[in-house]
This record gives C-alpha cells, structure tokens and sequence, in this order.
C-alpha cells in the first residue's frame, strides 16, 4: 500500500496545551543592545574555542573573536562592535550551574561591521568545500536544540547518499514560538538557504515538515518555495502531537522510515535541519553574515508582555525580561528553552547563546510536589522511543548504571513524555540526564586508564626487546670469537703470548723506575755527568707517565 508523505505515525506522545499564542500577539521585535554582551568560548561539546582577542581590544561587528583548528567546531564573533572588557568565568546555561570562561564584550553603540568577515569563501560559493568553509567560518549550528556544528553534520552527510532532505519547522514544544515567526516573516531566507543545502546534498525530495497548529506559517513557506521555483519541494502538514520535532519522530512521519536503535538519519538516507539553521545559511553564503544573533521566543505566566526578539548573541536574559516588561511572578522558574526539553537557570544573568531558543519564566509556587513511583505505566505507553521508563528510573536511582544500558538508555531523546504523564511528579528525565552523564565519564575514565595501561606495557616491552637485543649482540661476538680461535689456534696462541710479553715488559719498566727513584742521591752535587743525565732521564719518564696517566683519566 502506498503512503504520501505525512500520512505515519510514532508511538506514543502527548497532546499538550501549546500557549504559543500568548507570544505571538505582538510582531517580530529588534532587541536592543545590553550594557554588556557575554559570549562563552564552549559552543557545544568539546574542547573550547581559544581567544583571538585581548582585554581592552576594539573589535567589529562580524569580527571573529575565538576558534579553534578543528573542523567539528563553531567560532564565536561579535555581535556588534565595541571593546573586551573581560576573559574571565561566567554563569552559563549548564545543568551544573559552575561558571565557563567567557569573553565579555561592552558596546560603543555604533555597530561597525567588518568588511566581508568571510571574503575568502565567498568567491568559491559554487564550490562544495569552500561552501562548507564558509558554513563553518560562520559558526554555524543546528539551532533546534542541538547545537552540533552544521559544516561538520553537512560533511558527514555528504559521504551518504540523502534521499531525503527534511527541513524541521514543527516546532512541537509548548510555548516557543521562534520558528513559527521566522517562517511567517523570512520564508525566502529558509528557502535560498534550502537551496545551499540541496546543493551540497542533492536529494531526490525535500520535505518541510510543520504542525497544522501553524497556517500562517504554512501558507507563507508554501508561497515562498513557489517564488523560489525550488525543485521537488514541499510542505507537509503534519498532526499537533509532541514530539513530533524529534529527528527521528519526523522522519517517521513524513517518510514512513523506521531509524533504529544505534543508528543515524543518515543510515536510511535522510539529512534532517531546522527553519532557523537554513536562514542562517543563507545569511552566511549570501550576506557574508556570521551566526551573531538569533530569535529568542520569551514567554509564560511569570512575564507581563510575551513576545519574540531578534537577539544578540551575548545578551544577559535579564535585558529580555526587562524589554517583555519585567517580571509577574514574586518567585519565577528561569527557563532556557521549552516546558519539557528546557534547562533550569541559576539566575537572569546567563547570557543568551546560539541554542537559547526560549526564556520561560514558570512560578516557583505552582510546581508540583514530588512523591514516590506507583508504578502506574503511564510513562511507557507515551514514550515514543518505545523504552520503559519506569525501570530506567529505578536503575538510574540506584546507580546501576550497567542495567542502565541494558535498557537502551542512550536511545531516549530527554523529550519529558514522561515526566509530563507521571502522577508522582517526579523529574524522570533529570535522572536520565544524570545517568548518561555518569556513563560518560566513567567510559572516559576507563578510557584514559586503558590508554595508561596500553603505555606501560608497550614501554615494558620496549625495554624487554632492547635487553634482549643487546644480549643478542654480546652473544654474536663471543660466538664470532670463538669460530675465529678454533679456525687459527696457532695466531690466537701467538696473539696471547705477545699479549703477555707486552704486560711483562710493561710491568719490568714500572719496576724499573720505582729502583731509579729509590736509589737516587738526595745530594746531586757530586754526581758525575753520566749521573745527572740518567736522573734527568728518569724524571722525564715520570712526568710524561704522570701527564699520560691525567690525560687517560
């Protein structure tokens, strides 16, 4: 039987109230710039970007400000121009709450660009490398949560055959609304850049996957790719069911295509990008615009005036709070990102980052109390990766970290289904969180232990062959000399006795000059010529055994 595309569905889910309409009253808005602009030097997982600017240094807009020599990484440029203040740590949006160095960036309100940040790229635009230099250069990410580098998930892709190319404007958690807006008023900047994509990836199909709780956004997607005459492209209305914006949940429902335990998008030929991600492409490949500001949705019952901002990157949410005027709530819960997925502030001086697509403000007063498991099974039949939950909840509390993985743990995508349904309230995913977390870091552990261990041994066997060659040597030349003194027995018995004669002759000389010394007068006057010559003799001798003997030593 033949399915068009759109017509699948995943396992379990949630229909959740979406209050997305609350920030989307008011228009698009430009956030004004704050006092100072914080831009962290770890974009994602892996090593930190190093500096390239210094303390007191005046710098551009677009200017590069840290990178590193690793393609699998995003550099950081300023969003406007003005002047490093500080290299120091500060408070960032991590579930450990420790502060992360950060280049502290203040303002001088002119917003100087720099003149072609990315030139060395542009001119090759047609080139797929040079595109993916330039992607890179931009500092690019996946902007619907993951934040992985784009260059680096594009390249990988490449080495695949895509079939599919899925462009991610579901947008399923409630109250965000950042890609709703940008599809309302920029779909010709998701557009030109879904055509780089499909240049560099060549598909068969390009599929836009959005909820049906968006028409606005769906007639203006469905106009643009008409004017954009984009080749075998188009928008799929999907069904209002978290989380339908998962990876995996979306290729499931718009292609039908199964991806399993263990396995990539790119294994059954599927590239999936947000909305958000393929503006910022496009701005990068044709405005030379580096990824320096983003649209965070700022929004729920502790805000007085829900909307969306065009923000820098490096803004301190607290200069959001105050443009959505200010707080509603006497004990607000800071939120970066969504009811479900999102990450618990420490305080509204984290600065706003390329994977901040949301600033929830919840209160602290309406939050449930949490009680024991009932073992009610909720949980299990909204998964939607098909896991149990409730023994990974067990397994993660006592810290069975082995069974743990036995229950494919590494499979859940932290979507909150979960805790979402669960009676007893309890923060299911933290634990899941937690869990893999430990699981790194022990692997990293062992790792780095296997690693020291390999070293040792490797060093032990190093030696034990070298010992065993120098013996090896040794042994040769005793050999070598024994063969020569059975083949000429006479030359080795002639050899000896010179070899002696020459030690005797040596031993009958030393003996000599100790009598010439004892026998000498100790008066020299009444000694005839002959005398005085075989002393001076003597004492020569001595000297230059003496000069011989220091020089030897």
């Amino acid at each position: 039987m033949h399915h068009k595309p759109g017509s699948f569905h995943f396992h379990g889910g949630l229909h959740l109230p979406d209050h997305k309409a609350e920030s989307l009253v008011r228009p698009l808005q430009q956030a004004t710039l704050a006092k100072e602009l914080i831009l962290p030097l770890r974009q994602h997982i892996g090593e930190p970007n190093q500096p390239q600017v210094e303390v007191g240094e005046r710098v551009k807009k677009g200017q590069c400000l840290a990178q590193t020599v690793e393609f699998v990484s995003a550099p950081v440029h300023a969003p406007t121009s003005g002047t490093i203040t500080a290299i120091e740590p500060r408070l960032i949006a991590h579930p450990s709450g420790q502060p992360e160095i950060c280049i502290v960036l203040q303002p001088d309100g002119r917003d100087e660009a720099l003149p072609d940040p990315l030139a060395p790229w542009i001119d090759h635009r047609d080139d797929p490398q040079a595109l993916l230099k330039l992607i890179r250069a931009a500092g690019i990410v996946g902007l619907g949560g993951a934040v992985f580098p784009s260059a680096a998930k594009l390249s990988t892709a490449r080495k695949y055959k895509i079939d599919t190319l899925i462009i991610n404007g579901a947008e399923c958690e409630p109250y965000i609304t950042c890609d709703d807006i940008l599809m309302q008023t920029a779909p010709q900047r998701i557009c030109a850049g879904i055509a780089v994509l499909q240049k560099l990836t060549r598909p068969e199909q390009t599929l836009i996957g959005i909820e049906d709780n968006k028409p606005k956004a769906i007639a203006a997607m469905q106009q643009a790719i008409a004017e954009a005459d984009l080749e075998n492209t188009q928008v799929i209305t999907i069904p209002t069911l978290y989380p339908s914006g998962g990876e995996k949940q979306l290729t499931k429902l718009l292609t039908g295509i199964e991806v399993h335990s263990q396995q990539l998008a790119f294994d059954v030929g599927v590239l999936c990008q947000n909305v958000g991600t393929c503006a910022a492409i496009a701005d990068a490949v044709e405005q030379q615009q580096p990824l320096i500001s983003r649209i965070v949705t700022v929004t729920g019952p502790g805000i007085r005036e829900p909307g969306n901002w065009v923000t820098p990157l490096g803004t301190p949410i607290r200069h959001l709070i105050e443009l959505a005027g200010g707080y509603k709530v006497e004990r607000p819960k800071r939120i970066m990102g969504g009811p479900m997925m999102g990450l618990n502030l420490p305080s509204d001086e984290v600065p706003v980052v390329k994977a901040t697509n949301t600033v929830l403000l919840l209160d602290h007063d309406d939050q449930p109390e949490v009680s024991e498991c009932i073992r009610c099974g909720r949980c299990t039949d909204v998964c939607p990766v098909n896991l149990l939950p409730q023994q990974l909840y067990w397994h993660s509390r006592s810290r069975q970290f082995d069974r743990c993985e036995d229950y494919h743990l590494f499979d859940c995508i932290e979507c909150g289904c979960c805790s979402a349904v669960c009676p007893s309230h309890l923060p299911l995913v933290q634990y899941y969180r937690f869990a893999k977390g430990e699981i790194r870091e022990q692997k990293i552990k062992t790792y780095k232990s296997d690693r020291a261990r390999k070293r040792h041994e490797f060093r032990q066997a190093r030696l034990e062959r070298l010992k065993q060659q120098a013996e090896e040597k040794r042994r040769q030349k005793r050999e070598a000399l024994a063969r020569k003194q059975q083949k000429d027995p006479k030359k080795a018995t002639a050899g000896k006795a010179a070899a002696s004669d020459a030690v005797q002759a040596a031993l009958e000389r030393v003996k000599a000059r100790k009598q010439a010394q004892q026998t000498t007068p100790k008066n020299t006057d009444n000694l005839t010529p002959e005398q005085q010559r075989q002393i001076e003799d003597a004492e020569a001798r001595r000297k230059r055994i003496k000069q011989n003997g220091e020089h030897t030593s």
